[in-house]
């Protein structure tokens, strides 16, 4: 529980989520975060300068873009003299911003802080395997034509092809699990059958098509523009038409062939960026800054990576625990969809019994989290899942959506890869 100063949520931006399609995409991470962050910016009464602090979770930094996050401060005309750093937790980062921020401005460090997250996966480098880079090692410490031409006889065809480097990154190096594996282990641990998991995935298509219907990410999201002067402004990998007999007929994509999770009812790889802005309450009143919400706490949690999807169960009832909030007092959720099977794995250990009482210490089970009270305008299957950006995004449209409902209390939390999970308990400030 919160005991420093409060920190409120001022505004915030994302930019629309771009489907990857075979190649690098339009944007890098930097490009993502600054034409995020410019339109931001311009609409604060606040001088850019006038920032004591720039926060960004990325995962996949690119080669040309070491500390995108001071990268993307300069571009954005921040000052040569604003510190800005980048923070990675994997699928959390997003999150792991905010709360550096939120915990820096508590303990009455900073004032006001812009913090996001950005990922260009399609940006996702070609990587080769180890003995290939042995070879190119001593390949080059051959001297002279003679050695050189001896070396050549070790030359294998197969190093010559690069591997995707995300294809590593989703991968346990622990527990040499893909994250669609370890779905697979809830998914089996909980009962989640193959049709309840396209069932939700297909529920999650139909409601974000539904926000963009009726314009509920207009204020959210900002239009960004290729170098071709090509617009993209609304998440494109969303599938109204989505169906149970279409998505019955993929097949499993990690265990095949009687697994249950498939690309249909996993989360979407996309590029994308978010940003919030974050304050004191000195600096709303210095500023005129009108806040939209508070965050009044949040939480770490780990646990083991094979079934890292459970981190927000973990991680939110803790949080939950410590405020002395029960299941009812929290009016909106926000659970990122890495997963259908993870997602529903959550849902069912907050019923389990003997789950809660054993991993939750709770003497009752936690209960049935009302699905209307979730994912209500869909989510990362739907819209995509760039890693550093998430949990950003989740924060932020949890806000947007409390306002739009008028909610009070509301939690965003996510499954976090190499088993953990992060939550953030946030009030709607009226």
């Amino acid at each position: 529980m919160s005991t420093g100063r409060t920190v409120y949520v001022i505004d915030g931006a994302r930019t629309p989520f771009i489907k990857v399609r075979g190649g690098p995409g339009p944007f890098t991470p930097v490009d993502l975060a600054v034409q995020c962050g410019r339109p931001l910016l311009l609409r604060q009464p606040v001088a850019r300068e006038a920032y004591d602090l720039v926060i960004l979770g990325c995962v996949n930094v690119i080669a040309d873009e070491m500390n995108p996050t001071r990268v993307a401060a300069l571009c954005l005309g921040m000052g040569a003299d604003m510190v800005a750093f980048t923070v990675q937790i994997n699928c959390g980062s997003g999150m792991q911003s905010i709360d550096t921020a939120y915990r820096t401005i508590r303990e009455g460090s900073a004032d006001l802080v812009l913090a996001g997250g950005t990922e260009a996966l399609s940006h996702a480098p070609l990587v080769l395997r180890q003995e290939a880079v042995q070879w190119y090692a001593d390949f080059a410490r051959a001297k002279g034509p003679i050695e050189q031409a001896a070396q050549l006889k070790d030359l294998r065809p197969d190093f010559l092809k690069p591997m995707i480097g995300l294809e590593r990154g989703l991968t346990d190096p622990i527990t040499d699990l893909g994250m669609g594996q370890t779905a697979e282990i809830l998914a089996h641990r909980f009962d989640i059958s193959r049709e309840t998991a396209d069932a939700y995935a297909v529920e999650s298509h139909r409601r974000l098509a539904q926000a963009q219907e009726n314009g509920w990410f207009d204020d959210e999201i900002e239009p960004v523009f290729d170098r071709d002067g090509k617009a993209y402004d609304r998440d494109d990998g969303v599938r109204p038409d989505s169906s149970l007999e279409a998505l019955a007929r993929l097949q499993p994509a990690f265990e095949k062939p009687y697994g249950k999770v498939t690309p249909g009812n996993s989360s979407q790889i996309t590029d994308g960026a978010s940003w919030v802005i974050l304050a004191s309450e000195e600096a709303v009143e210095r500023h005129g800054l009108t806040p939209r919400a508070k965050i009044r706490d949040s939480e770490w949690a780990a646990l083991d990576p094979s079934v890292m999807g459970l981190g927000p169960v973990l991680s939110a009832s803790r949080m939950m625990m410590r405020n002395g909030l029960e299941r009812d007092a929290i009016e909106l959720w926000e659970i990122n969809e890495a997963f259908a099977a993870q997602v529903l794995a959550c849902l069912v250990a907050w019923k389990d019994e003997a789950f809660c009482r054993q991993v939750l210490g709770m003497e009752q089970p936690f209960g049935v989290l009302d699905r209307d009270l979730l994912n209500v305008d869909g989510g990362a299957i739907a819209l995509g899942h760039p890693v550093g950006t998430s949990g950003n995004r989740i924060v932020l449209h949890l806000v947007n959506a409390m306002r739009r409902l008028d909610k009070r209390l509301g939690i965003a939390t996510e499954c976090i890869g190499g088993g953990q999970g992060g939550a953030m308990l946030l009030e709607t400030v009226r």
